[in-house]
């Protein structure tokens, strides 16, 4: 098949490589210049594990395009994917200004049948707004064109998103016709060889999943954080307690880890939507409100920790932070709890060493103010992070951070204290190690 992928981030160029991968051949589309010139010379703006390979094995094949001319690439396509960003606006609901600018541009250019595919993560309702953009611009050029408006959310996890394409758990697909639905079946197939992956429902149904799909995970990570918070209160270590719960089939182990609440692309703002798409139609929301106002509590739980050990004001005090990606895997910082452990520690007084296998030219963006300033440090190895630091905070999970050398450790940091975030360690064992050690919820 010929398909045109609309924008090159993290669903846009999943997409496109991994349908490419399979035979297809796919033209992705930005109005970036210097991210389509990186592309072409094997460049990514994102890292994603297996995802380089891909993008260059392809394009040298000629399978996998890169321009910024939309027009050009639908002279070749049938099938218009749009994957540009939906960032919340300033009341939480998702900005669809670029999705509709793309509709746009594709009823202004669309000159035979095709199937526009909202890959996006778009509120309930939006396929309409799409057709309705889309045939506006066709009656202004006075054609008649058939097409299909088509939902297929992405449930990609970052870090694992091209093994999340390839192999995937469900393809949800939303039309309500019989032609775009096959289409969609034929493109989708080999993805699904083994076993019928497939899952046809109306569009505002397929809508409506991801939103849900995405907001009941959150839901868990939140519900575990308060347990974990109670767990502290009573003497309870929270790890136990995920073992006994997690071991019941209907609850199962995945997402229900404590730690210091989630962040990345998607949950913080699909459930920000999800909410505000509640009050439009007279809802209130009362365990998604109080998903989001947990998550924003634990974010500050590392530091009330830190506080409580050291005091209020930790002017002079130094601490290390391992980890600033949102979570193992990816680079992307965007709602990371580290920015806003980062940020407290230095708005209270203290200097700040940090350190991440992967995002550190990301970090150089996201915390440039702090680096200006001279109050946090980049370091170059995970043990220059702790060196002559009061404590080491522990806030993504990266596998080189599992097992560290506590005795080389303890030699560097000037107090033997460590904030665990994410529950990696052993409380035991630090203790025996001669560390004071804080978990969540242990």
């Amino acid at each position: 098949m010929h398909i045109t992928v609309i924008g090159t981030g993290y669903v846009g160029l999943v997409t496109g490589a991994c349908f490419s991968e399979m035979g297809n051949h796919v033209t992705c589309v930005d109005v970036d210049k210097a991210k389509i010139e990186n592309l072409k010379n094997g460049v990514l703006p994102i890292y994603e594990p297996g995802l380089e390979g891909l993008v260059t094995s392809n394009h040298k094949l000629g399978l996998l395009n890169f321009t910024t001319d939309l027009s050009e690439a639908m002279t070749h396509s049938d099938l218009f994917f749009i994957a540009v960003g939906t960032p919340p606006g300033e009341d939480g609901s998702a900005d669809l200004r670029y999705v509709l600018t793309v509709a746009r541009e594709i009823g202004e250019n669309l000159s035979r049948y095709g199937v526009i595919v909202d890959k996006s993560t778009v509120p309930v309702g939006t396929a309409d707004k799409v057709r309705q953009v889309v045939q506006g611009e066709l009656d202004k050029r006075g054609v008649s064109v058939e097409f299909d408006v088509v939902s297929n959310p992405e449930f990609l996890k970052e870090g694992a998103a091209v093994g999340d394409f390839m192999r995937p758990d469900r393809v949800v697909i939303g039309t309500d016709s019989p032609r775009s639905e096959a289409i969609m079946k034929t493109l989708y197939a080999p993805f699904s060889r083994i076993q019928d992956k497939i899952v046809s429902m109306g569009i505002r149904d397929a809508e409506m999943t991801k939103y849900a799909a995405n907001s009941l995970l959150a839901t868990k990570i939140s519900f575990m954080n308060e347990i974990a918070f109670m767990c502290e209160k009573l003497g309870v270590d929270v790890e136990s307690v995920r073992k006994g719960i997690g071991s019941d089939s209907r609850i199962g182990y995945s997402f229900i880890y404590a730690g210091c609440g989630y962040g990345g692309s998607c949950f913080p703002k699909d459930v920000q939507a999800l909410i505000r798409s509640a009050g439009e139609v007279g809802f209130t929301p009362l365990i998604l409100k109080a998903v989001e106002t947990r998550n924003a509590f634990q974010k500050k739980r590392l530091f009330e920790k830190v506080v409580a050990h050291f005091g209020d004001d930790l002017t002079g005090r130094r601490f290390g932070v391992w980890g600033l990606a949102f979570k193992p895997g990816t680079d992307d910082m965007r709602e990371a709890p580290a920015v806003v452990v980062i940020d407290q520690l230095i708005a209270a007084g203290a200097t700040v060493t940090a350190y991440d296998p992967v995002a550190m030219e990301e970090a150089g963006q996201s915390l440039a103010g702090h680096l200006k300033s001279g109050s946090l440090t980049l370091a170059d190895h995970q043990y220059d992070a702790v060196k002559d630091v009061d404590a080491m905070l522990l806030v993504t999970e990266w596998k080189p951070f599992r097992q560290p050398d506590f005795e080389a450790m303890k030699r560097l940091m000037a107090q033997p204290v460590i904030f665990d975030g994410r529950n990696q360690y052993n409380p035991e064992q630090l203790k025996t190690e001669g560390f004071h050690y804080e978990g969540i919820g242990r």
